[in-house]
């Protein structure tokens, strides 16, 4: 019975053991099916939620902000090109153009498109006038690259020719190239720009930022290949930069430099410079030198030729300054127009040093000093009134110290300043040993002399107005030295000078050439320095003929000559009417008298013993 109780129990707890695994069993379905349920239910609300914001998404960018689809798609086939800019003109005071910018094409090319377009090699090296080794080159090279140009500042018709090959990855960029129409007659002052139209010498260095325009930029239409498919629109206009009118006249400009280049080749010299500025308002009428060169052919620029020797060359001015000491003892009151100084016998001992003229000249006035262009005559009024007047006259016209035209490389000379002086350094100041000046320093100077003492800056820009300009000279000084030197060219070393119709006045000048031991021996700078018409000075004009090979070197035989054929035209071409005292008869008989050739202010004191 216990047997049997016990088995009974054994059964209850088997059927509640199954009961609940029943139980269990149901349990465990339900939760499954509630997890699946949930699981279904999260997954539609999350698919709901992506739906709804998808949809938001679209709607938002199809009519809410349709910009953005809008820029992405403009990245894939809108580029911005650059709309070239116009460089300005350069003009003569006439009006005449120096410096022009005409339209041009530069082609380029994608590489990578390009190369796989070999079959087109041939046909587009033809165009572009090079050979197809070298475009094949060209390519291969720059394959890694997204861009290289393939021919820069093509013409129009040239570039429309190339482009209608219509060759993979080739495309073309509208540029403009810089033109000078009167070519090396204005090389050196107008200079050039580079290929990208930037100044690289002259005024195009100097003004480059008034004459450069502001590019412009346009969008453009271009297919997957990069090919332009349409022009959409311009975004921006380019700015043409500003004209630039210089005080130059392109006339007297030709004139002067066909004359220096004759002369030049004549006496077979290494350079030349002409200079000429207007007295009345200081602006550079012409400015030339030689060797010149072409700066719309560039093959064979050498740095020699590009320099512009008038404001960068420094040049000892030799006799061409007596007349500034000149003005400097008569301004000291001790002397006078018919001052007498004795020159006898020739020549002048200061120490162990010697100064010589080319004959004794024995007792002479001022005036004749000058006429002669005696040494000693000048050395001797130097020393009586001491260096520092001198010295103080000197740098009032403007010698030691900038012009203030802003030319590029500009060069200030040198004004020596010592705190004591030998008598044989005042002596040489005095003829134009021991400084150095450039030939627009010397013109600006003489400028003085031919406005009765006043100073004004000189200008390489057209002047509107006048400018009142400083008195930095006694106008009775310098209206005695006007007389003086129209005397030195009617009877004295500048007798070449003279031209018909016309009073002029100057001093002729001959130094020895420095070399780095000192000056040496039969080498010579030949210069003239004047005025004209002398009595009312139109313009100043300096000459300089440096290391002439040939028998004749002195100033009043080879740069004279050049001023008087320069100055007889440009008075004519300005209108000045003629002196009713003038030379009518055009006699320069003067200019065969032997003496008046035989110039001997030629070199420094040499050293004795």
């Amino acid at each position: 019975m216990i047997q049997g109780r016990a088995q009974g129990h054994k059964v209850a707890r088997r059927n509640r053991s199954a009961a609940k695994g029943k139980v269990g069993d149901w349990a465990g379905r339900m939760v499954n099916i509630l997890v699946r349920k949930w699981r279904l239910k999260m997954l539609q609300s999350v698919l709901l939620i992506a739906g709804l914001a998808i949809g938001y998404r679209i709607v938002d960018l199809q009519l809410l902000d349709r910009q953005f689809l809008q820029n992405e798609g403009d990245k894939r086939s809108v580029r911005y090109e650059s709309v070239a800019a116009h460089r300005g003109v350069i003009f003569d005071r006439n009006g005449d153009p120096l410096a022009v910018s005409t339209p041009v094409m530069t082609i380029w090319a994608d590489p990578e498109v390009l190369y796989q377009a070999s079959d087109r090699w041939q046909v587009l090296a033809r165009e572009l006038g090079v050979t197809h080794r070298w475009l094949s080159d060209r390519v291969q090279v720059g394959k890694s690259r997204d861009f290289i140009y393939l021919k820069r500042q093509l013409t129009p018709e040239q570039g429309a020719r190339v482009m209608a090959l219509r060759v993979p990855g080739v495309g073309a960029i509208n540029e403009h190239r810089r033109y000078y129409p009167a070519a090396e007659v204005t090389a050196h002052l107008v200079g050039f720009t580079n290929i990208d139209e930037s100044g690289q010498e002259g005024l195009e260095l100097a003004y480059n930022e008034w004459l450069s325009g502001e590019p412009g930029q346009r969008r453009v239409l271009k297919d997957r290949k990069g090919q332009l498919a349409r022009q959409a629109e311009l975004m921006k206009s380019a700015s043409p930069g500003k004209e630039l009118m210089l005080s130059i006249d392109l006339r007297l400009q030709y004139m002067a430099y066909r004359e220096l280049k004759k002369a030049v080749e004549q006496h077979k010299a290494k350079a030349g410079s002409l200079i000429m500025l207007d007295v009345r308002t200081g602006e550079v009428l012409a400015m030339v030198n030689q060797p010149a060169y072409n700066p719309n052919n560039r093959a064979d620029m050498q740095a020699h030729k590009m320099r512009n020797r008038v404001v960068t060359d420094m040049v000892e001015p030799g006799s061409t300054l007596k007349p500034f000491a000149v003005a400097a003892a008569l301004e000291s009151g001790e002397f006078h127009t018919d001052s007498v100084i004795n020159t006898a016998p020739g020549y002048l001992r200061l120490g162990r040093d010697q100064v010589k003229d080319n004959r004794n000249y024995g007792a002479i006035d001022v005036t004749t000093v000058l006429r002669k262009s005696s040494n000693v005559g000048v050395s001797k009024m130097a020393l009586a009134i001491g260096p520092d007047k001198v010295l103080d006259l000197l740098q009032r016209v403007g010698l030691g110290q900038s012009t203030g035209t802003g030319f590029p490389g500009e060069n200030p000379g040198y004004l020596p300043y010592r705190d004591r002086w030998s008598d044989i350094e005042i002596a040489t100041l005095s003829f134009g040993y021991g400084l150095t000046v450039t030939p627009l320093q010397l013109a600006q100077a003489y400028t003085v002399l031919g406005s009765g003492g006043m100073m004004r800056p000189v200008s390489l820009i057209k002047r509107d107005v006048v400018p009142e300009g400083v008195r930095v000279m006694d106008q009775q000084v310098a209206d005695d030295l006007r007389i003086m030197l129209r005397e030195v060219v009617h009877g004295g070393t500048g007798g070449r000078a003279m031209i018909d119709a016309f009073e002029v006045g100057g001093k002729t000048g001959t130094a020895r050439k420095v070399g780095p031991n000192g000056y040496i021996k039969d080498r010579y700078i030949g210069m003239f320095a004047g005025l004209a018409p002398i009595d009312n000075p139109r313009f100043a004009m300096v000459v300089i003929i440096d290391d002439p090979s040939g028998k004749n070197y002195y100033g009043g035989l080879i740069a004279a000559p050049v001023f008087s054929r320069v100055a007889a035209g440009a008075l004519r071409m300005l209108g000045v009417e003629p002196d009713e005292l003038g030379n009518p008869g055009g006699d320069r008989r003067m200019a065969f008298i032997p003496w008046a050739l035989d110039e001997r202010s030629v070199s420094p004191p040499l050293k004795e013993g």
